[in-house]
């Protein structure tokens, strides 16, 4: 009997882990350089579970840190890229490491530019979702700043100005 249930279940569960990935939500932010800056780049957002995996491409950077941040609005329009307002914040948190329990949830990891500007990062972020839930990151922003963060200046790190911006649209 155990044989001929699994036989019988096996293609259920099959399909439905097929239709699950096959349904998983992505969003993705085409970063535009704001005035006087040459940033660019692509951010996507990939949400497996209850993670969401970070994949950034950006080019046009000084050598170094720079803050990494979804911001709370999906307004790229100001020419210093201020029209995005602040961190996302919808859970009241201070401004933070991502890998600490306390930060917002607009933070993330920093990238880290190469000796030509290039920076490429790939993570998971457990505070954020993609398509819904008041973490919901679609329709928001992305920025990143010219200086590194520092994690513990409230309430943005002290990572300067805004160098690329890019709105978050569901792919």
């Amino acid at each position: 009997m155990g044989y001929s249930m699994l036989r019988a279940v096996l293609p259920a569960l099959l399909a439905t882990c097929l239709v699950a990935a096959a349904q998983a939500q992505t969003a993705t932010a085409t970063l535009a350089p704001t005035a006087g800056n040459t940033t660019s780049g692509t951010v996507t957002f990939t949400q497996k579970g209850d993670k969401v995996m970070v994949s950034a491409k950006v080019s046009g950077l000084t050598p170094g840190g720079h803050g990494f941040h979804v911001h709370e609005k999906g307004d790229c329009s100001a020419s210093d890229g201020m029209s995005a307002g602040g961190h996302f914040n919808p859970t009241g948190k201070p401004h933070g490491d991502p890998n600490a329990p306390d930060h917002h949830a607009g933070d993330m990891p920093m990238l880290q530019a190469d000796a030509s500007g290039n920076a490429t990062l790939s993570t998971e972020l457990g505070v954020i979702a993609v398509g819904s839930g008041a973490t919901d990151i679609v329709g928001k922003s992305v920025i990143v700043h010219k200086d590194a963060d520092d994690f513990k200046t409230q309430p943005t790190g002290n990572s300067g100005a805004r160098v690329a911006c890019g709105v978050i649209n569901k792919s």
